[in-house]
Parts: C-alpha cells; structure tokens; sequence
C-alpha cells in the first residue's frame, strides 16, 4: 500500500506539535495507531492501568510544562471512567489533548457493542469536543483542537477519531498547529482609570488565580501589591500565584462554603480580582460579596469569567502580565508621598498579624512533638529540613493535611507547587508522575489523603514501569477528613448538635497497607506510625531517584469497632 496511513500521519502530527509524550489506556480500536508506534521512537507512550490514572498523570504533566499533553482513551467505557478526571483539567485550565478512537464511521447506525456518542459525552467536561469524520480533514481537525486546548483561557480538548478513517491513506500535510498570541493590553485609559481606582482605596485588596501563574506575572502582582499595601489572596487556583512568604500573601479564600470566604471578600473598599473568578466554592455566597460600596476591577484573558456571578466596575480581558506592568508603572508615578507612608505602615501591619498566626500555629505544633498519633505538622517540619525546596517539586492532594504541608514547606514560585482542583479525588500521585516526568531531574513529592489515594492507587505501577521516581506520601488518617469537617459545618448551620460521624465517612477498617499495596508493585515502601520513624523514612526515601511511598498514619476520628459491629452484613 503506497503512502502512509492516518495511523501514522496522527503521530507525526503530535510529534509537530511538541508531544512527545502520550498517556494512555489501550483498547481493540486503537490498536491501528498504537501498532505505529513502534516506527516513531520519539513518542513515548506512558501505559496506565485506568483511564483516570492516565488523564490526571497527563493533567500533572499539562500543568508542569503549560504545553499541549496528549492523552488517549478507549472507546464509551473507557471515555466514561475519565470523565471526572477530565472535569478536574477543565476547572483547572490543562492544555490537555484527549484522543479516543470509535469502531468506525461505517459502523455508527449499528448501535453495536462499546457504540455511543462519544463527542456528546465528552462536550461537557472539554472546552471543545469534536469527530474527525474524514482523511481529508483528519490532521486540520486535530491542529484546530490543539489551538484551541492552549490558547487562554487553556483546557481540554477531546478528537475522536474512528479506525476506518485511520487506516485510510492520508495525503495532508503535517505542520505545527498556530496557537495564538493572547498578549494584549488595555488602553492607557483603562489603566489610568484602574489605577485611579485603587489609590482611592483605603483598605485594597487583590484577588488573583491561575492566570497569574500561567502568564509568568508574579513579580508583577507583587509589586502592584506592595505599591498599595493590599492583601492578595488566592481564589481558585492549583498552581503558585504569589511567594507564600511574602508578608502581604494572607492564604485562600477557600472552595467550600460561601460563609468562610464572605468576611474576606467584604473587607475592602476597591478589590482587583487578576486571572481568576469570584468565587468557586461548593456552596456559594448568593447575595452581594462585596462590601455595599466597595468597587470592583477584574482582569483576566476568560471574558467569560469577568461578572459572571457578582459585580464588576470595571472588567477588562487582558494579559495579566503586561497588564500589571502597565498598572504599576502608573500607580507609582501617580502616588503621592502621604499615600506611600500609609502603604508602608499598612505593609508593616499585615505583615506583623501574618508573622503573629504563623508563630502561634507552629507554637501550636510545638506541643504534639513526640506524641502520638502523629499529625502532619511533625513528619512536614522533618521534610523541610531534609529538602532542597528550590529543587522540590510538590503535587498536594492532601486536603485536610495541606496547611501543615505547606507550613513547612511554603512555595515561592509558579511551577513548584500543584494542588488539586475540581474536587475530583485522586490526582495527587498520578500528578506527581506527570509533574516528574516533565522535570526528572527535580525531586517530585505527591501528597494524597487514603482515600483520595486509592482512587488511583494502580498509578505506582506506572512509576515503576515508567522509571519515574516521583515521590508518595499518603496522609492515612483513617477516614474522609473533609467529610468530617463539612459534615460539623452542615450541623452548625442548622443548628444540629455535634454527634458521631457518619460510619461511610470511615475507612478504618479493614486497615488499608499502603505499604503493602507499594511494594506489590514495584515501588519500595514504610509504614511510619511513630516520631521516631519518620527521619529515617525520609533519608530512606529521598536517597535515590526510584519510586518510594510512606504510609504515614496520622490522628483521625474513625472507630473500627464500630464498623464491625454495624457493617457486618
């Protein structure tokens, strides 16, 4: 047969594009194309053992790199196991190209085995979804999907591409996809007006997510920040958006409940909200957010995100980056000697009251040292000391265990430490994976809870597969944490006395050896239940460049007995 088939035209357009890397599941349907592999030895296919594992080890690497991140799927089973994952990279904004193969155009009306609308079940958690129904438009069809996948705001994109048109020879040509400069700034009006705005303020206050980090605009922010002496709080975000350090960076707003973040957002009189939205939790504040006259400006590149919810005066899309810039240069030429007094005695005290919480939290972990059962704060304070944080690489999906992580262990810079995003569990070691994979030569730390680890828990045969020597903490407390925490805010809400969890909260029994699990796989492995165990567990872990896990068993409320008793039918 003379030519090449769209077989193998599909991987020489993913090698064009910069994907080198694809993560994957196979099936029946894509054997055409992953037979072609064998001919393209610079695409590396990085085998997973569930569809999930395979889209967030894709997610960790799309948000390590900001690059186009190939991801392949099998057909309605395999499309249908992903799909939450696929949720999580859309609300986290991964550059993620998810391909899955379809029997073919010519079986579609047969309602055969495995058949369904693939594109429909997809649409929902992609930022595009489409068919290549056609050799003639097959590689244009997957160009317009990566375009479209990196271009900001950035997310997933999903191609099915049915075997027929596949294996029919292909006569495109192969060429890099044209992704789009979003650089763009507001007119000098604009900026004036904004920074007019904000110097009226006496109490400012910042609000940035994720399009700061992927825009590089940190020290922007920061000196926009500190030219107004306002407080930045981070809102919707998964990667670093400013050095956690710095005096004038107060933390999150928080992604659950409305009533949490409401005293935040009401604090000041002009807000600058910077590639983010206002505000994600699970149960939103319905009225106004804001203080009643407090004014509003919002930059972002997602207009779909500027007032989508609340107020705005003065929405602009926007590069973050340049746009701070601009807005710096104003502010300061425009600031008046008595307004920068106040914003550095404002600078003094917030940092003083950040300094003030963080001593009496670290006081308070002071008094459980060599106690047991162990909290994270005492194995978090061990791994800072033994960590080169400028060469450490953290994926964080340790949720209720998190503030102690990050106490220890705060990061400064984008791309040094992922959290997790859409509320869909497991991401946290697959991510390590996909963030290790992307930076070998960095150390690569994936906290998880026990539960969230073991909706992936396959993802460390991976690693061992893989030669991928990322790095397993799993936070084993014996139960859904955050469970137990929503569930005592649901009853103080209602005004319902606090009694004993609900027992599908626990996971105390049977015990789960993570340990155990790990080196059934490849991956060696300790169980540490005492102060005492936890340095060498993390000399141990940290000596070479192999896969490790220590199952660290913290405090928790879980009552096994219980179990036995009410569980045993």
């Amino acid at each position: 047969m003379a030519g090449k088939t769209g077989n193998q035209k599909i991987v020489e357009q993913f090698l064009a594009d910069g994907m080198d890397f694809m993560f994957g599941n196979p099936g029946t349907v894509e054997q055409g194309f992953l037979d072609a592999l064998a001919e393209y030895p610079d695409m590396k296919y990085i085998l997973t053992l569930q569809e999930t594992i395979a889209v967030m080890m894709g997610d960790g690497y799309a948000r390590a790199t900001q690059k186009p991140t190939l991801v392949q799927l099998h057909s309605s089973p395999g499309i249908g196991n992903a799909v939450g994952a696929v949720y999580q990279a859309k609300r986290g904004h991964a550059p993620l190209v998810i391909i899955g193969s379809d029997a073919g155009v010519q079986y579609m009306n047969m309602d055969a085995q495995m058949a369904n609308d693939l594109v429909a079940m997809m649409a929902p958690v992609t930022k595009y979804a489409t068919m290549a129904t056609s050799s003639k438009s097959l590689l244009r069809t997957l160009r317009r999907a990566v375009k479209i996948a990196t271009t900001a705001p950035m997310g997933p994109v999903y191609v099915c591409l049915p075997m027929d048109v596949l294996d029919e020879i292909n006569d495109e040509p192969v060429f890099p996809s044209c992704i789009p400069s979003t650089r763009v700034i507001p007119s000098s009006d604009l900026i004036r007006q904004s920074a007019e705005m904000l110097l009226s303020a006496e109490k400012p206050m910042i609000f940035v997510g994720d399009g700061v980090a992927y825009s590089d605009a940190i020290p922007e922010l920061t000196k926009v920040a500190e030219l107004l002496g306002a407080e930045v709080y981070g809102v919707e975000f998964g990667d670093v958006v400013m050095d956690n350090t710095h005096p004038l960076y107060q933390g999150t707003t928080g992604h659950m409940f409305g009533s949490y973040s409401h005293p935040i957002t009401t604090k000041g009189d002009v807000n600058l909200i910077v590639g983010t939205y206002m505000v994600p939790e699970v149960f939103p504040e319905l009225g106004d957010i804001y203080a009643p006259d407090a004014k509003v400006i919002h930059y972002d590149l997602n207009a779909y995100e500027i007032a989508k919810n609340h107020r705005v005066d003065l929405g602009i899309v926007c590069d973050p980056k340049l746009s701070l810039i601009e807005l710096a240069e104003v502010i300061e030429a425009m600031i008046s000697p008595e307004q920068m007094a106040d914003v550095i005695q404002r600078i003094e005290d917030i940092g003083n009251a950040k300094t003030e919480r963080i001593r009496k939290e670290k006081e308070a972990d002071e008094q459980r040292k060599g106690k047991s059962p162990l909290t994270m704060a005492q194995f978090s304070k061990v791994l800072a000391e033994k960590l080169d944080l400028d060469e450490t690489i953290i994926f964080d999906e340790a949720l209720t265990s998190s503030p102690a992580v990050s106490r220890y262990i705060p990061p400064k810079k984008a791309g040094q430490y992922f959290t997790t995003r859409g509320g869909s569990l497991g991401v946290g070691f697959p991510g390590a994976i996909g963030a290790k994979l992307a930076n070998p030569e960095k150390t690569v730390i994936g906290f998880s809870g026990d539960g969230g680890s073991m909706y992936t828990i396959q993802t460390l045969w991976s690693a061992v597969r893989h030669n991928a020597g990322a790095k397993f903490v799993v936070c084993n407390n014996g139960s859904y944490k955050l469970l137990q925490l929503n569930i005592d805010q649901y009853w103080k809400e209602r005004e319902i006395e606090k009694h004993n969890f609900p027992l599908p909260f626990d996971l105390s029994y049977p015990a789960i050896r993570f340990d155990i699990m790990a080196q059934s796989m490849g991956v060696e492995a300790v169980r540490v239940e005492k102060e005492e165990d936890i340095l060498p567990a993390i000399e141990r872990m940290l000596a070479d460049d192999k896969p490790f896990l220590i199952d660290l068993v913290l405090e928790g409320d879980h009552h096994s007995e219980w179990i036995k008793v009410n569980c045993s039918q």
